[in-house]
């Protein structure tokens, strides 16, 4: 088996990258997801919603892929202003439970200037294990 390119079903096609990709081994990688929906379109235009879409993107990866939220290793966060962050630490967590679980992976913030879709108010990027076979 070599690597598997990871793409939810209905999602619109990713240009230039991949959403994710599944080694022999079962880990994957998920490349960093933003607040956007499936079609990459902002519903949302706060940290919160764009958090959420970000997790439930995550997820979708995973679950294509043939894991769940248990299998999560990894989240790196990057996010361009650290105070609206701390702000909404309690609601952070209150949406990172209901979308993820307590299901809780090493994990690293990162502040940055600027992403590259300038709408994105964060992107997280996550490593899971998907059991094999």
């Amino acid at each position: 088996m070599t690597n598997r390119i990871i793409h939810p079903a209905d999602w619109a096609p990713a240009k230039g990258y991949a959403n994710g990709v599944l080694t022999e081994d079962g880990t994957l990688y998920v490349g960093g997801q933003i607040g956007w929906t499936a079609e990459q379109r902002f519903e949302a235009h706060d940290f919160i919603g764009q958090m959420e879409q970000a997790l439930k993107n995550i997820l979708a990866v995973i679950e294509a892929a043939g894991g769940g939220p248990e299998h999560l290793t990894r989240l790196t966060w990057y996010v361009t202003d650290k105070q609206e962050y701390l702000a909404h630490q309690a609601e952070v967590g209150r949406v990172y439970r209901s979308v993820l679980g307590r299901n809780f992976p090493a994990m690293t913030m990162v502040v940055v200037s600027a992403l590259v879709e300038d709408e994105a108010l964060l992107e997280i990027e996550a490593t899971a294990k998907i059991p094999q076979g």
